[in-house]
């Protein structure tokens, strides 16, 4: 499920790909086009020739890229789902086990240990489950597929960099649909930016060597932002009264502005950081504050309850009570927010694409529609919203 925007060290020869080579059309044609794009970049012909030999368009990824109604779900019901007490205590085993793995990440990168156990456990479950898709056709049927081309096109050619360097087998090289590889799922142009041999023994392996992929990943993250001793997540309680609106991402509070509206940690202090408060499940669910380190998240994965399920079970793997679930009000189904989305985008509003998923944008839409309606404005749709709509 990582679907990061990080293409560093691809410099503009994926902007000239873009432009060469339009998605759509002919598969064969397509590749023909890839390959000529290739040789212009300085590959050898003969390279190019044996990197694409085999490649194939692969309707089962096309197939997962549009099923993914897991994102659907509420938090709860979402982060019950993917925290069970198995990768509770198999993260607490493994990080026990790569105990001295971890505190070198820590000092290398500044990721703190959860956060990389939470991506492990989500992402493969501890590498037990890497993913069966030949990676070469699924990133060049996704280039091809005209929904998300300046994502993937670019990893092809990074792909082809890895290849040259025997990092990367046309025919056997395999992950997850979207085109990453290894224990924590990365995409060849992260590879080639962060990837390191952990391990020391001259290849970085991250599919095989739990080593090199936690290092990887924690020199990702970094490169992504990350800021070392800093929180991500912490739970709090908030009064009933809160200016609902104030909550979510787009809006940034001081520590101390935060706790002169009664918002309070149910563990530890509010760190002196500027920071969102998040309701992903409305006022009457679980609350966050998100510290900067948080936005990070969003680089490797673009889902907002995906995310925060992240950053919420790497704070469990550090000691953090279980959330208090409250009492949420009924939320929409797949198809009641598919209508919303749908009433919102006719009120003028960009909420992306109708697909029954509440994002970022839909969220946005939909507190500002609380607002205007005078209804607590936490961002959290209702069949009583979708009424009134």
């Amino acid at each position: 499920m990582r679907f990061a925007l990080t293409l560093a060290g691809l410099c503009l020869s994926a902007t000239t790909a873009l432009a060469n080579t339009p998605c759509g059309g002919s598969f064969s044609g397509f590749v023909k086009g890839l390959k000529s794009e290739a040789v212009a970049l300085g590959h050898s012909q003969d390279t190019v020739n044996k990197f694409f030999s085999s490649v194939a368009q692969d309707n089962r990824t096309l197939k997962a890229d549009r099923a993914q109604g897991v994102f659907q779900k509420p938090f709860l019901e979402f982060s019950q789902r993917l925290i069970s007490s198995n990768r509770l205590n198999g993260g607490k085993t493994k990080g026990k086990q790569l105990d001295a793995v971890f505190d070198r990440i820590e000092q290398e990168y500044g990721v703190s240990r959860g956060v990389l156990l939470a991506f492990w456990a989500f992402e493969t479950d501890f590498g037990g489950f890497q993913g069966d898709f030949n990676t070469l056709n699924s990133l060049v049927t996704l280039a091809h597929d005209c929904r998300r081309p300046e994502l993937f096109r670019p990893q092809v050619f990074a792909a082809l960099e890895l290849y040259e360097t025997g990092d990367f087998s046309p025919t056997r090289t395999t992950g997850a649909w979207a085109g990453e590889i290894g224990m924590v799922q990365m995409l060849p142009a992260d590879i080639i930016e962060n990837g390191v041999d952990g391990d020391g023994d001259g290849k970085v392996s991250l599919k095989t060597s739990a080593t090199d992929a936690l290092m990887s990943g924690g020199k990702m993250l970094q490169h992504l932002g990350w800021q070392k001793g800093q929180p991500w997540l912490q739970e709090v309680t908030v009064p009933s009264n809160l200016d609902w609106s104030q909550t979510g991402l787009n809006t940034t509070k001081t520590a101390s502005d935060w706790t002169k509206m009664g918002v309070k940690p149910r563990q530890g202090t509010v760190a002196n950081l500027p920071a969102s408060l998040i309701v992903p499940q409305g006022r009457k669910g679980p609350a966050f504050l998100a510290y900067p380190n948080f936005k990070v998240y969003f680089e490797w994965n673009q889902s907002f309850i995906y995310v925060t399920t992240a950053a919420y079970f790497a704070t469990r793997l550090e000691g953090a009570p279980a959330y208090n679930a409250g009492n949420p009000e009924p939320g929409l189904q797949g198809q009641q927010m598919k209508t919303l989305q749908k009433k919102l985008q006719r009120r003028g509003y960009d909420v992306g694409k109708i697909d029954g998923i509440l994002g970022a944008k839909t969220r946005d839409a939909v507190q500002a529609e609380q607002q205007r309606l005078g209804l607590p404005a936490d961002a959290w749709p209702t069949p009583a919203l979708l009424n009134k709509l």
